[in-house]
């Protein structure tokens, strides 16, 4: 193999698994379309040729931006994917799975597609959504569309700073995209997906203490807290998940939603992870305790309605869909 031959081979891999916008910046504006696919063979050709060309509606959505941030990721479920792809899964990719704690229970809901949306102005997504749900047609239903906005300076409605412990630099995409564990899905991701509703009026009811007790973190200044080591955790605690190997982390993107007509605040988590089993993990110490039965009190005042996962493949394997 000539020298000149290496690079050129380096650069198609590069090309081949390309992530899709799993490490673009926070925004002001997101939102989190969630679509099953209808049944009949129509409905999968329509599907599979549409969000083959999501790069297309992404690039011209970007011509109208005037040089504003836009990106959107499409995430395919365990339901539809050998329906859409005709490919393997990936290792870790199923459904959802429904925790069950002594108090509490992270729902599993319907979901085969996520589109997540991320934008510097609502007026970018409201477009992209249009065009694609038109193109999309009754191949398709809505389950669920939420509008998430910055709160402040990257706060949640319970008035923390929310994604602090996110990694950067490097390692970014080692938390975040798939290796060679799983050689047809390099540069791939893990999305979990949960809508959480927000007791606000009892939250308000707790002192600043017992908040910042059951967050881990200083309210005013966002300093952690020192962890517990026996007994009740903190989540921040709780949703550090280490081994061996060390600490794993994820890539937090959430956003606060609100509907304020109808007194509903909540919080929309999403994460981004290497290996699906780090959310789970995660998801079992916060709603089934560690130890049990000393759960997450966070739950205590936000409540889970909604939760689904996805595979977020490469930006070529997307692409080829559409041939």
């Amino acid at each position: 193999m000539s020298n000149a031959a290496q690079p050129q081979e380096a650069l198609q891999r590069a090309i081949a698994f390309e992530p899709q916008y799993v490490d673009a910046p926070m925004t002001t504006s997101a939102a989190f379309l969630i679509l099953t696919m209808n049944t009949g063979n129509q409905a999968s050709k329509t599907v599979r040729s549409i969000i083959g060309s999501t790069a297309d509606l992404i690039k011209d959505i970007r011509g109208r931006a005037n040089g504003r941030t836009f990106t959107a990721n499409v995430g395919i479920g365990h339901r539809v994917w050998s329906a859409l792809t005709g490919r393997p899964e990936p290792k870790e990719l199923t459904t959802f799975r429904e925790i069950k704690g002594a108090k509490h229970t992270a729902v599993s809901t319907p979901g085969d597609l996520l589109y997540h949306i991320r934008a510097a102005s609502t007026d970018l997504i409201i477009e992209f959504e249009k065009i694609l749900l038109e193109a999309l047609g009754d191949a398709v239903t809505a389950v669920d569309d939420v509008a998430g906005f910055r709160y402040f300076d990257g706060r949640d409605l319970l008035e923390f700073v929310d994604g602090t412990a996110n990694p950067d630099g490097l390692a970014l995409p080692a938390a975040t995209l798939v290796g060679e564990e799983d050689p047809e899905y390099v540069g791939g991701s893990y999305v979990v997906v949960q809508k959480y509703l927000h007791d606000l009026a009892a939250w308000r009811e707790q002192s600043t203490e017992t908040q910042e007790a059951i967050i881990g973190r200083t309210k005013f200044d966002n300093v952690e807290l020192p962890d517990a080591r026996e007994g009740q955790k903190s989540h921040k605690t709780l949703c550090t998940i280490t081994d061996e190997e060390g600490e794993h982390d994820i890539l937090r993107d959430n956003m606060p939603f609100a509907v304020p007509g109808r007194q509903e605040y909540g919080t929309y988590f999403i994460g981004y992870s290497r290996h699906l089993w780090v959310i789970e993990k995660m998801l079992e110490r916060m709603f089934i305790g560690d130890p049990p039965p000393l759960h997450d009190r966070i739950l205590d005042f936000s409540t889970p309605v909604a939760g689904a996962t996805f595979f977020v493949p490469p930006r070529q394997f997307l692409n080829n869909l559409a041939d």
